[in-house]
């Protein structure tokens, strides 16, 4: 029997209170050293184009890797959770926008709508992978199932997906109301400083050289970010409730995965695999997360997500089943309801 609202929030909020403080020297550490090797990745890439690109390929899977770690710090800065100053949250969240091609407060304003709504079939809106009911599906069009399949196809959601979401969308995202006033800023705000960036890289680098380090890396990147959304909540069984029905605990609990990835991959994603315990508090910074998840017998139950049965799971049978190979079968249409 599922608790009432009022009792379930005052138990998770017992649970999740110690780790929703941010603390200035953890912020300040996992800053540096993601930048700094970064930045050294990215010069160590330019030059090895002098060697050989193969070895420049080869650099750009780590860079790929501290660019989603940078993603995830910009992503707490958005939930006020990195540094307990807004201010700092703010500006670094502003400064990183620029480097992951993500304008800040529009991205900020549209990712607590996904909190505020995931897995819910009445407010499926900005910010989420579109999934369709089986009903809905059903009653669809011949050309609106293919261009369903089409978009959830893993070619188009890791390849094409991440180049229309950051090179396109995030340059001109019109699904945002003009009344949004300090979004439409962030977006022109980081427009510019991406043009200036790019003048600059043109002048001192060269296009050319710029453009073979940063397309990989982005390439890589891009794909790596959008897989981690999409198995965040696109599993067997997950939440799923009409308006009325719909509970945010239970979408947390119940409707995030917790992707138990190897401790590298942990801390390249900024432990965003412990997306149960984010979800029920968006609030504590990455890097309490796995505390809080070893805090409490309530999370030990919770089945985790591996990287070996994502990534060679064959039929989306049972329940955290979202293997490349049965997303390959189905197109990614397993649709709920």
């Amino acid at each position: 029997m599922r608790e009432q609202p009022q009792t379930a929030a005052a138990h998770w909020n017992r649970v999740l209170a110690p780790y929703k403080e941010p603390e200035t020297r953890r912020a300040i550490l996992q800053v540096l050293d993601t930048a700094i090797p970064f930045v050294a990745l990215w010069a160590l890439m330019l030059a090895s184009l002098q060697i050989s690109y193969a070895l420049t390929l080869l650099l750009a899977v780590p860079t790929a890797g501290l660019l989603v770690r940078l993603f995830i710090i910009q992503h707490d800065c958005g939930h006020g959770s990195f540094f307990p100053s807004q201010r700092a949250n703010h500006v670094l969240g502003g400064i990183l926008g620029v480097v992951t091609l993500t304008p800040y407060r529009y991205w900020r304003r549209t990712h607590a709508i996904h909190h505020a709504t995931s897995g819910n079939l009445d407010r499926r809106e900005l910010g989420d992978v579109h999934t369709m009911t089986v009903g809905e599906y059903r009653a669809a069009g011949r050309w609106q199932r293919l261009g369903y399949r089409f978009y959830r196809h893993p070619l188009v959601l890791l390849v094409l997906g991440p180049a229309w979401q950051f090179l396109i969308k995030h340059r001109l995202p019109f699904d945002a109301p003009r009344s949004w006033k300090s979004e439409w800023a962030s977006v022109l705000w980081t427009n510019f400083a991406l043009a200036a960036l790019v003048v600059v890289m043109a002048a001192t680098v060269g296009i050319g050289p710029f453009l073979l380090v940063w397309t990989p890396v982005f390439i890589l990147s891009g794909a790596a970010g959008v897989w981690l959304f999409y198995v965040q909540h696109q599993f067997e069984d997950t939440y799923w409730e009409r308006q009325e029905g719909w509970d945010f605990h239970l979408a947390g609990i119940e409707g995030s995965s917790f992707y138990d990835l190897p401790a590298v991959a942990h801390w390249f994603t900024g432990n965003i695999g412990f997306h149960h315990v984010h979800h029920l508090s968006p609030r504590i910074p990455n890097y309490y997360l796995e505390e809080c998840h070893n805090s409490s017998p309530l999370f030990t139950g919770i089945q985790p997500l591996t990287l070996p049965g994502c990534v060679l799971s064959s039929s989306p049978s049972n329940r955290y089943s979202v293997g490349l190979h049965a997303m390959i079968r189905s197109s990614g249409t397993i649709v709920p309801l």
